[in-house]
């Protein structure tokens, strides 16, 4: 009798904010553009909230990860790029300093954060991911983009 692998592997997209490397999970991801698009700022909303851009007749919020985060504004180059999330019915626009590629993370790579606690940066945290000698912060998107006072 053949014991069965029941190790479920899952796709993170790799980008870069600063000098740390954080996952997504693919499947999230709709789209991924280079930050030449204009943003067009909207008043009265918190400093990572950057604006909204038209993406093919569609009009997404986009964000400051970096800002989110609690780092330095972004500094836009040729690596900067806006990851296109869809979250159910939600669309947001997330600005990152690069993207740099797609890893396969499974159970046994992964590791949960819960032994960390009372740390309020950590709320975004779903995990982190050990690859290669790398470790990958795994984010969990919908408290990343979802307002505190909406989740509630």
């Amino acid at each position: 009798m053949e014991v069965q692998n029941t190790t479920e592997t899952r796709k993170y997209l790799v980008f870069r904010l600063e000098n740390d490397e954080f996952g997504i999970e693919i499947d999230k991801i709709s789209t991924i553009i280079e930050k030449d698009m204009n943003i067009t700022r909207v008043p009265k909303q918190p400093a990572f909230v950057k604006g909204v851009i038209n993406l093919r007749g569609e009009i997404i919020p986009v964000l400051s990860l970096r800002l989110k985060f609690g780092l330095s504004d972004d500094v836009c180059d040729e690596n900067t790029r806006i990851i296109i999330i869809k979250l159910e019915d939600l669309t947001v626009g997330l600005i990152v300093d690069s993207v740099a590629e797609v890893v396969e993370l499974d159970d046994e790579t992964t590791e949960s954060i819960s032994n960390i606690a009372g740390e309020k940066s950590l709320e975004y945290l779903k995990g982190v991911g050990k690859l290669n000698g790398r470790i990958i912060t795994l984010l969990d998107l919908e408290k990343v983009v979802i307002p505190e006072e909406a989740a509630t």
